[in-house]
């Protein structure tokens, strides 16, 4: 029990918001949330299509390298080894930043068990 004689598990439930109220509550600190950090990873590789914009610019660039193009292709071969590892370092982010932006991403989010909305206290 807390000091206002309210259980400690009722304080720390998820909370069901609408799109609309999570957009205005969240930059005024009304929420708390939890961001599942493994499935975040997957959701925002997946919605990003990482793989399939990161492979592309591995081949291209290594193709430009090896046909005397080096300052072209190098460049190619760096980002395309470099992103999947920067938007994994900063998934929970990124995945903050459309769901507020995309009410779609912010309901799939929920829906999936990657985003948890609970009331801050």
């Amino acid at each position: 029990m807390n000091e206002t004689g309210t259980s400690l598990e009722a304080d720390d439930a998820t909370v069901e918001v609408s799109h609309q109220e999570f957009k205005n509550g969240l930059p005024m600190g009304r929420f708390r949330l939890i961001v599942n950090p493994e499935r975040a990873q997957k959701y925002v590789k997946h919605r990003l299509f990482v793989v399939g914009i990161a492979l592309p610019l591995l081949g291209i660039g290594t193709a430009l390298a090896l046909s005397g193009f080096v300052w072209w292709g190098l460049p190619l071969v760096l980002v395309g080894a470099l992103m999947p590892r920067v938007i994994k370092a900063h998934a929970a982010k990124i995945l903050l930043h459309l769901a507020l932006h995309d009410a779609r991403t912010y309901r799939e989010a929920i829906e999936y068990e990657i985003l948890e909305v609970r009331r801050a206290t």
